[in-house]
């Protein structure tokens, strides 16, 4: 019967309201069912606690679902019946709202709980003081008996002498009087024993409750002390009442965990169709949040660290980072399968972009609204003083790139893992622009005609941009790492490197596809006038072509760099022909020609733009006599 009682209370207490009504349920009732199922040795009636505990949690998430589904209007209830389904149907606002809804309603769950477990367990410290005072006046008792025994003997030597003072007539009734005081004083020195214990006990209940309050009245209490005493050979053992002290403990910490499990079923409904994945990193920052600041307001309040919420958050997260990965993968790859690898215009709100870099703002600024003039999209990118011809797909790169670091501003606890995802992407653009220019992909892929060396010289400088920024990348990404991540940024140096090898690469490929024209050129050269030959005419021509295009495309200082190489293979073929057809430079009629030749040759170089002081030493055509 009273475990029937205890179960109904149970009931009634966790199903009620949890606004608007008091945090214990009935109090005296409660600590009256406590003492009873105690005193009866039902020991296990936490357990229907733990049971009813399980059913309000659910009631409450769908509570708060129903309630949440009455102010949206879009969701039919008589269409939509599942709340997992309902949950998916709200919009991010929405389902982030009764989110936060059940995170507030599980906060009353287990401050209520716990209230009522602190009444609980006020009872069962009240029982096991009351065993420690039953337990003190007995071995007071057995110790009084112990000095009765042996004082009996000195009454009955008293007695003998009170015979004999009757006998001689004197002193009867003060020898009777003497032995009753000595009787009284030993038993008041008992209770006062017991008095003392029993103030001990009172003082350590009232510093385990907190106030008179968490016990009833001091009259409940004696009564229900005398009740025990009554039924002295019902009562619980201290063991036993320890270990459902510590079954207390572990029902506010199940408690907890039941709380962050029903809240993980909310998270869980709402990302089986990858809707969580697809948030932007502020959603998912907000999201983050108000995770966080439940788990830490339920860890002060039970004193457990549940860890099914946050493993559940941390899962949505590398989901989250992994769709937000591919989904940028993805897009590069379509922009650099489209990309025709012709100069793009640069727009304005690139140029902006790229300014707040250099101003030290790594994350992507606030759109703005466009001015009363309009600005005109420009023909280079300005970083830190230097042109950079671009095509649109490095453009869209380094917004990508910035959204990364967006993303580890917002979320830091992500930062390892999109740093290896960043470096997976700029991996992916080095790769695959070298398989579309270098490899000549680009041909089937969009088909070009030809891979041009305006495609190439345009390539490279994409790529120094890229690298420009590497160090910026990493320098923002080493203030989100501990110091004990930080050999994660090793991947950067990687990628430098592969990335100067792809430019190195380009240039030689420049310098090849001149040094495979002189090769077939000069070896039908003739040394005959008239002069300047054809031969030299056709050199001087396709050397002016290339400098058309890759003067304005690369910086003054490499573009010298690339024509000395040229030159070098020039000057190479030149020699190896004239060892061939037996030219030296003897003074003779072939020699002067040569000269000639080579003067026209050296002029038409230095006319090009930048090239004006370039040294072709040009003496190095000819054998060194020995």
């Amino acid at each position: 019967m009273m475990v029937e009682d205890f179960s109904m209370y149970a009931r009634s207490d966790l199903s009620r309201s949890l606004k608007d009504e008091p945090q214990v349920l009935e109090k005296e009732r409660l600590e009256s069912l406590v003492f009873g199922l105690l005193r009866q040795r039902k020991l296990d009636f936490l357990d229907i606690y733990s049971d009813e505990m399980i059913m309000a949690a659910k009631a409450i998430v769908t509570q708060c679902v129903a309630e949440s589904v009455l102010h949206i209007e879009e969701i039919d209830t008589e269409v939509v019946t599942k709340l997992a389904d309902q949950m998916r149907v709200m919009t991010f606002p929405q389902w982030f709202e009764l989110l936060k809804n059940v995170f507030e309603s599980f906060l009353l769950f287990l401050q209520r709980i716990k209230a009522t477990l602190n009444v609980i367990k006020n009872v069962v410290l009240e029982v096991l003081a009351s065993n420690q005072r039953n337990r003190l006046l007995e071995e007071a008792s057995s110790g009084a008996s112990c000095q009765e025994a042996s004082h009996s003997q000195s009454l009955l030597q008293g007695e003998a002498e009170l015979a004999y003072l009757t006998h001689e007539g004197l002193f009867i009734s003060d020898a009777l009087n003497e032995a009753q005081q000595q009787q009284q004083q030993q038993q008041a020195g008992v209770q006062d024993q017991s008095s003392v214990v029993g103030s001990r006990t009172q003082q350590s209940r009232t510093e385990a409750g907190g106030s008179d309050s968490a016990f009833g009245t001091t009259e409940t209490s004696v009564s229900r002390e005398q009740s025990f005493m009554s039924a002295e050979n019902m009562m619980p053992t201290d063991l036993e009442l320890n270990r459902v002290m510590n079954n207390i403990q572990e029902l506010l910490h199940s408690a907890s965990d039941i709380s962050h499990d029903r809240c993980v079923k909310v998270l869980t409904a709402r990302a089986k169709d990858g809707s969580l994945e697809r948030l932007s990193s502020a959603e998912f920052v907000c999201l983050s949040q108000a995770v966080e600041g439940f788990v830490r307001d339920t860890e002060e309040l039970c004193g457990r660290r549940s860890v099914s919420l946050r493993g559940a958050l941390q899962s949505q997260a590398n989901r989250f980072v992994h769709r937000f990965h591919e989904e940028r993968k993805t897009k590069l790859s379509l922009l650099l399968d489209n990309e025709r690898w012709k100069q793009a215009e640069v727009p304005t709100e690139f140029q902006d972009l790229v300014n707040s870099i250099a101003d030290g703002r790594i994350s992507l600024p606030e759109r703005k609204n466009p001015g009363p003039e309009e600005r005109r999209p420009t023909e280079f990118l300005l970083v830190n003083g230097q042109k950079y011809a671009v095509v649109g797909t490095v453009l869209l790169l380094i917004r990508i790139f910035l959204e990364y670091c967006q993303c580890v501003n917002d979320i830091p606890s992500i930062a390892t893992d999109m740093l290896t995802r960043l470096s997976d992407l700029l991996k992916h653009f080095n790769s695959r622009s070298c398989q579309l220019v270098l490899g000549a992909g680009a041909l089937q892929v969009v088909g070009l005609k030809t891979i041009t060396t305006k495609n190439l010289a345009l390539a490279s400088r994409c790529l120094q941009l890229v690298v420009h920024y590497i160090p910026i990348i990493r320098a923002h990404f080493e203030t989100k790492l501990q110091p004990k991540q930080f050999s994660v940024l090793r991947h950067f140096d990687h990628i430098t490197k592969d990335y100067n090898d792809h430019i190195a690469e380009i240039s030689a490929k420049l310098v090849a596809i001149m040094d495979s024209l002189f090769e077939k050129v000069l070896s039908k050269y003739e040394v005959k006038a008239p002069m300047p030959s054809a031969c030299f005419r056709n050199v001087c021509k396709q050397m002016s072509k290339m400098h058309e295009a890759i003067y304005e495309l690369l910086p003054e200082e490499q573009t010298q760099m690339l024509f000395l190489r040229i030159n070098a293979s020039f000057k190479m073929h030149l020699k190896r022909q004239l060892a061939r057809l037996g030219v030296v430079n003897d003074g003779g009629p072939q020699h002067g020609l040569v000269v000639v030749d080579v003067a026209f040759y050296t002029e038409n170089v230095q006319a090009l733009k930048s090239l004006e002081r370039l040294d072709l030493n040009m003496a190095e055509i000819w054998e060194q006599k020995r």
